[in-house]
């Protein structure tokens, strides 16, 4: 058997940057495929993580903000928005305000994407509720939404994928409210995206399977419309897990089977930020420029030596003793994609940066 089935990550995920230009529509592109999901934010000042997906739609009207619980589009179109998906890319505004999401003049921005199936979704009826979904199986990523038919008890969720989920957010779209997070090593318990917050014990998402995940009745309501966002693992180009913080110097290594493109990392049992890094605002290690998703805050370049982390081969150290992500004892999930497979499935090993 193959070692990976997905030999270029970058036709399922991939990160850009682009500098700012205040031009209204602008084409973004670079990306190498249609995205379906586009997650944008300046990295220069505050401002508002922009997300956008292919079931929803694009405008300023569908925009998530993970740094918020906030409705869709409550930052308003005169803070700029993504208003198309293109061939290789994304078009974006410019907004008329200080915090631009998408093309401020000045501004540097990153954009990361993942390819659903390039579709608005089909009906999905595997759960007990019926879902719009737009399924990737060979990534393992799926977009979707659904409305909650039940006042009270649990729901299940068609997902498409076929496999069980590895990690799941769930956010409802037609009100404020947080962005809730399943992760395979956090079990049934509750993470949020939108918050610094430890995990929250409980059987929020009592059962995944191959065809559904299942909420319960504290995460939805009744006649409520929900977007929902899962992935599943794939060995060579994407890894779910956990570990545990060893307080040294010379911090953990953390093995993924492939040289990551991204890593966000997240304590489940303390309270701090989210932390992402990515191969492209860095391009050689160590990594150190922090973005923290749950904050509206540019990206922090101002701690080398301190926030510290190696992308490698098969997979990311942590080469300080931070606290945000390796104090002693302290337990941590990530989600990583794949720059390369650490072995082809050819059998061609690639080499660390």
């Amino acid at each position: 058997m193959a070692y990976t089935t997905i030999n270029k990550s970058s036709s399922y995920f991939n990160t850009i940057l682009y500098a700012g230009d205040a031009t209204s529509p602008r084409s973004i592109t670079g990306v190498g495929f249609q995205p379906d999901l586009t997650w944008v934010k300046n990295r220069s000042q505050a401002g508002s993580n922009g997300w956008y997906d292919a079931v929803r739609g694009t405008g300023a009207a569908n925009n998530f903000s993970t740094d918020s619980a906030s409705v869709p589009g409550g930052d308003g179109a005169g803070y700029g928005f993504v208003s198309a998906f293109n061939a290789d890319g994304i078009s974006v505004t410019a907004g008329t305000v200080g915090s631009d999401i998408t093309n401020k003049s000045g501004s540097n921005y990153v954009d990361w994407n993942w390819l659903a199936n390039n579709t608005s979704g089909s009906s999905n009826t595997a759960g007990s509720i019926t879902a719009t979904v737009a399924a990737n199986t060979t990534s393992g990523f799926s977009i979707g939404k659904t409305t909650g038919t039940l006042s009270s008890g649990t729901i299940t969720v068609g997902h498409g994928l076929g496999v069980a989920p590895s990690m799941i957010l769930w956010k409802r779209s037609d009100g404020t409210s947080n962005w809730q997070v399943y992760h395979k090593s956090n079990g049934t318990n509750l993470l949020q995206l939108n918050s610094s917050g430890a995990s929250s014990s409980g059987s929020f998402w009592p059962a995944t399977s191959s065809t559904t995940f299942s909420v319960s009745n504290s995460l939805y309501g009744s006649g409520e419309v929900y977007a929902f966002y899962c992935w599943s693992e794939i060995k060579g180009y994407s890894k779910f897990g956990s570990y545990t913080g060893n307080g040294s110097s010379l911090g953990n290594f953390i093995y993924t089977g492939f040289k990551p493109a991204f890593v966000l990392v997240k304590s489940t049992s303390s309270a701090d930020n989210w932390f992402l890094m990515d191969n492209k605002r860095d391009s050689f290690n160590p990594e150190y420029k922090i973005i923290s998703p749950n904050t509206n805050s540019p990206e922090d370049t101002a701690n080398l030596g301190v926030t510290d982390m190696d992308l490698l081969s098969n997979g990311f150290r942590l080469t300080t003793n931070w606290s945000g992500w390796n104090n002693s004892g302290q337990t941590n999930i990530y989600m990583a994609f794949a720059e390369n497979p650490f072995v082809t499935s050819g059998g061609i090993p690639v080499t660390a940066r």
